[in-house]
């Protein structure tokens, strides 16, 4: 990826972005976003990042979307799981 780095202060900025606030038209659409999938996990992740440019809040066509990560070993699948069973 070469000179492509994130220092702890832009990660901070990029997560700290107002949803109710930021000009959609700054933002990358998630659609375009091709993630080769035969790069290792760390080079992939670095790829999304430089593609999306905010991992934390890009566009989906007109919609804006505004994510947050947890560190935790818990899978979103075991989260959308424990949710469905919730329901049931």
């Amino acid at each position: 990826m070469g000179d492509f780095a994130l220092t702890e202060d832009k990660i901070n900025s990029l997560r700290e972005i107002d949803v109710r606030s930021v000009d959609p038209d700054t933002l990358r659409d998630i659609r375009d976003v091709k993630v080769n999938v035969e790069l290792p996990k760390r080079e992939r992740m670095l790829d999304f990042i430089k593609q999306i440019g905010n991992p934390y809040c890009y566009r989906h066509g007109k919609y804006v979307v505004k994510v947050s990560y947890t560190d935790t070993d818990v899978t979103l699948q075991d989260r959308l799981l424990s949710y469905i069973r919730s329901k049931c």
